[in-house]
């Protein structure tokens, strides 16, 4: 069976996302409560009792906020690094099945290779993934304030891409909600990145093997999707990489289910399973 990613949710409201294998079922993040990442479950056929464990960036809520009823309730491994760990622990009292990992090293999880690797962000020991698959390689960053050699060589290998474009540096520096403080944070080398810094890293690190970008953990007050898109699609067009589609999520709805069918296929397809309908995408 090949390799289908759903992106469950994405925004500073809440991160989750779905990647089954033949005999692998994970999720990456649970930044969802555990009532509607059962419910988004659903909607795609699955259920999360069928999981082989729960991979976590970072202890922020918007990426843990599932765990202590999911994980806890039915006894799914949780794989996270010590720091995480031990941030998780003050959040969740009840016993949690952790597996730890130390930063920079690669672990196997069922028929999913997963190479770990640190991101400058605001919280104890932030993570990138390289979830490898006989299917193709998904690279994971959802949560950093700029993009390090580390980052770039790490996410360069992958076909499918779940990048961080938060916000638009004029919307965030507008927004009369926010105090300079967090506006200043957000900014930050350990912040966020920007529509702007992720068509960069974008382009930076687009090869003929990358062919779908997903546009994560969009602000909900300083970007808007179609923004977001048009910003790194004409970034990828200004270096001719018009093979990559680009596609913005949601915290709100599922992406459709996106299936890898091999490793060095010549394209992806972005279909609905089991009755998910597939967006529209830009590229």
């Amino acid at each position: 069976m090949p390799a289908r990613l759903t992106i469950l949710a994405s925004g500073s409201s809440g991160n989750c996302a779905y990647l089954e294998t033949d005999d692998t079922r994970l999720l990456i993040d649970a930044g969802l409560s555990a009532r509607q990442i059962r419910q988004r479950l659903l909607a795609i056929g699955r259920t999360p009792e069928n999981l082989n464990g729960i991979l976590i960036t970072h202890e922020h809520t918007d990426h843990t906020q599932g765990l202590g009823v999911l994980a806890g309730r039915l006894n799914i491994p949780i794989y996270c690094n010590r720091l995480t760990k031990e941030a998780i622990q003050t959040q969740f009292k009840n016993p949690l099945d952790y597996r730890l990992f130390t930063t920079g090293s690669t672990f196997d999880l069922g028929e999913v290779s997963i190479d770990t690797f640190s991101v400058p962000h605001d919280a104890y020991d932030p993570v990138g993934f390289l979830l490898r698959t006989t299917s193709g390689n998904i690279g994971f960053l959802t949560d950093l304030g700029h993009a390090t050699r580390l980052v770039t060589e790490r996410v360069r290998l992958a076909h499918v891409l779940v990048l961080e474009a938060n916000h638009d540096v004029k919307m965030l520096q507008d927004d009369t909600r926010r105090p300079w403080a967090t506006k200043q944070r957000i900014l930050s080398r350990h912040g966020h990145l920007s529509n702007d810094a992720a068509a960069a890293l974008a382009s930076e690190v687009m090869t003929s093997d990358l062919r779908h970008l997903f546009l994560g953990h969009l602000s909900s007050d300083c970007n808007r999707p179609s923004l977001a898109q048009t910003v790194v699609s004409e970034a990828l067009q200004r270096i001719g990489a018009t093979h990559a589609t680009v596609e913005a999520t949601s915290p709100d709805t599922p992406c459709a289910t996106l299936t890898l069918e091999r490793a060095n296929a010549p394209a992806l397809t972005s279909t609905g399973l089991l009755g998910l309908t597939s967006h529209s995408t830009t590229r």
